[in-house]
């Protein structure tokens, strides 16, 4: 016979995963100019589109403190509308275990990405976490490389992109690194596969986060970057702007929209009838 308080404990269980880490947490997280998980699929996904998947999937390492295993165990996964197409994502949250990636957490987001296959459409990752959760010793690292399979298994069959929008280090960076894009924001993004504390260590030399592996090392030195913006929602803003130019998948085209209708003079012109000649686009450009 049905019990309504199971019903009420399944909504306080929903209502714990939401919350993630805590108000403190949240709101620290805030302090340093970046937005929460779920703040940030709000910005990506059509309003009201966004069903997640796995919110109550818990870490079963017995390793784990019981304070430490959260709902959803530091990442929002799932799937909505990006201009009306379906993309499937994860969003890590910083908020729970510094968004550290344990066997629960990489099995969420192997899951996305299956089903991101299965269904033809982008996938969209959205890095904030320290790397590897120290505490699950071997299966994190067996949880990265479910992911690393993946990226290979989806790579030219569907859009993979990688949005860094805090820390991304240790194995969380190779992933990636393989992908087809990669944004980060100008002051909150770091890519690096150890950090300055170990660099200091080993070859006695200072760095800064931003030095070893910010935006401007891998937008100007390193090209790992594709884009940079100025903050998470600029960031996000121009991931739905570049999925609005990509194709589901490999089996189809490119999104097409109509012409502005506008009749540029000259135009045959400057192209010229011969396809043997250069041809001075610039005027052109001016014309139009």
């Amino acid at each position: 016979m049905w019990d309504k308080s199971y019903l009420e404990k399944l909504n306080e269980y929903k209502a714990k995963s939401v919350a993630g880490g805590g108000a403190a947490r949240v709101e620290k997280q805030h302090s340093q100019g970046k937005l929460t998980a779920r703040e940030r699929l709000e910005i990506l996904f059509d309003k009201g589109t966004f069903r997640e998947i796995g919110a109550l999937r818990v870490s079963t390492s017995l390793d784990l403190p019981e304070s430490k295993r959260i709902f959803g165990d530091g990442v929002v996964t799932g799937y909505g509308k990006v201009n009306g197409r379906t993309v499937y994502v994860a969003s890590q949250d910083f908020t729970v275990s510094g968004g550290s990636l344990g066997s629960a957490h990489a099995k969420k987001i192997c899951q996305a990405m299956d089903l991101a296959l299965e269904s033809m459409a982008p996938f969209v990752c959205i890095n904030d976490g320290g790397g590897a959760r120290i505490e699950e010793g071997v299966n994190s690292l067996d949880g990265y490389s479910g992911i690393f399979t993946r990226n290979t298994l989806a790579s030219g069959i569907i859009p993979q992109i990688s949005v860094i929008l805090g820390p991304c280090a240790g194995g969380a960076c190779y992933s990636p690194a393989i992908t087809d894009f990669i944004f980060m924001t100008e002051k909150t993004s770091q890519m690096f596969i150890t950090g300055p504390g170990v660099v200091k260590a080993v070859t006695a030399e200072t760095v800064s986060p931003e030095g070893l592996g910010g935006a401007g090392v891998h937008s100007t030195k390193s090209g790992v970057s594709h884009f940079v913006c100025k903050d998470d929602r600029e960031t996000l803003e121009a991931v739905r702007n570049l999925l609005s130019y990509l194709p589901q998948s490999n089996l189809e085209k490119p999104p097409r929209k109509a012409a502005c209708g506008r009749k540029v003079e000259g135009c045959r012109q400057v192209q010229g009838n011969r396809g043997n000649r250069p041809r001075q686009f610039q005027e052109g450009l001016r014309r139009s």
